[in-house]
């Protein structure tokens, strides 16, 4: 008997290590993966913005990434219902119709994404990537003031220390770059200096608000993100159509919706549409340290590409603001020293999540994307 017990306890040993490995290794490519979607959609975006010929019209681009959205949420719902097409279509129009007083709900977010979604390419192709990467995180701030405000959540003094500190280290950032404002201006007469830091500021406004009021109206909600993704992209196609008409129509209707599609913005596009997915599948296996750490070397790795990309110059001021910005970051993904506040926990992971992709700000509504909850969604 103690010969069978002691071998029991030798394999469960043995699969606990194996398990500890293969977590190990999977939060090493999560890691990865993150510091590549942050990174690359920023440098991707401010190319395709910068370089010489037809421009493609950013509405369209907003509106196409909505639509394959809502497209492949469509597949996973379908995937999750075993190809029951006609279960589907039911319940589909269950959630979305019949339970239309839910949908509505998602209006305001998805009307605040669409926006947000806009202003992003707006703001990077008035600033250089880097500067755009360090400021872009002031929504970390936003996040975390809505959230008291309108959760009344807490945050720990090393978190209200580090939004300082982020805070001072986007100035520092601003106030290098007003010094080659007019340079820039000068070389590019496309490019408004203002106007970038304008869009990006009222991004991160609004990054933070509807972050915060997703996580609002899910709380108590059965439906899964998938659904919630489903109907945030209904109403982000047709607003995002409607901003097209306003601000492109006469001009798309002469030179056609895909004008200026090029395989590089077709790359950006599927980035935008995939990559806040791609990250929440595999954020299951980051916490908010490796988040922190992902952020963090996302802004040196888009800060080295800018300088090999553009010819960014990165000078003292700059290194400076940015050490302070992802010292800020990584300060701010700390767990607190005490457990006693879940509630507090949670806001940090909101925020630390709203890094990836505005549709991953949900907080714990994250492990709707994954597949492990997925059995438990099917019956919702």
């Amino acid at each position: 008997m103690a010969a069978g017990s002691d071998s029991q306890a030798a394999e469960e040993k043995t699969t606990s290590r194996s398990q500890s490995e293969v977590h190990r290794r999977l939060k090493y490519i999560s890691l990865a993966v993150l510091v590549v979607q942050n990174a690359s959609l920023i440098l991707s975006i401010r190319y395709v913005r910068t370089l010489p010929g037809d421009r493609f019209f950013t509405t369209s681009a907003v509106v196409m990434a909505e639509v394959l959205k809502v497209v492949t949420c469509l597949f996973i719902i379908l995937l999750q219902r075993k190809f029951h097409v006609k279960d589907t279509v039911c319940f589909l129009v269950d959630s979305i119709v019949f339970q239309y007083k839910d949908t509505l709900k998602l209006a305001v977010p998805s009307l605040i994404y669409t926006l947000q979604n806009n202003l992003q390419y707006v703001a990077i192709s008035n600033l250089p990537a880097a500067t755009f990467q360090v400021t872009y995180q002031l929504k970390i701030l936003t996040t975390a003031l809505f959230s008291v405000m309108m959760l009344r959540k807490t945050l720990s003094r090393v978190q209200w220390v580090s939004l300082l500190l982020l805070f001072a280290g986007v100035a520092v950032v601003q106030l290098e770059q007003e010094g080659k404002k007019e340079a820039s201006v000068s070389q590019d007469s496309h490019q408004s200096y203002s106007v970038g830091l304008v869009a990006v500021v009222i991004s991160c406004l609004s990054s933070g608000f509807a972050g915060v009021y997703f996580e609002k109206i899910l709380k108590g909600s059965s439906a899964s993100v998938w659904m919630r993704n489903v109907q945030l992209g209904i109403f982000g196609t047709a607003l995002g159509a409607l901003g097209l008409w306003w601000n492109d129509g006469a001009a798309v209707a002469q030179r056609g919706f895909l004008f200026g599609y090029t395989g590089t913005v077709w790359c950006v596009i599927f980035n935008q549409a995939f990559g806040g997915l791609l990250v929440a599948v595999v954020v299951k296996y980051a916490d908010n340290i490796l988040k922190g750490f992902a952020t963090s070397f996302s802004i040196i790795v888009s800060t080295v590409m800018s300088v090999y990309l553009f010819g960014f110059q990165v000078d003292l001021l700059f290194t400076a603001g940015a050490g302070l910005v992802i010292g800020a970051v990584y300060m701010y993904s700390l767990p607190k020293a005490t457990v006693a506040s879940s509630s507090s926990l949670s806001s940090s992971s909101s925020s630390a999540a709203s890094l990836s992709s505005p549709r991953t700000d949900g907080g714990a509504e994250m492990e709707a994307f994954l597949p492990k909850s997925s059995a438990k969604q099917k019956g919702s």
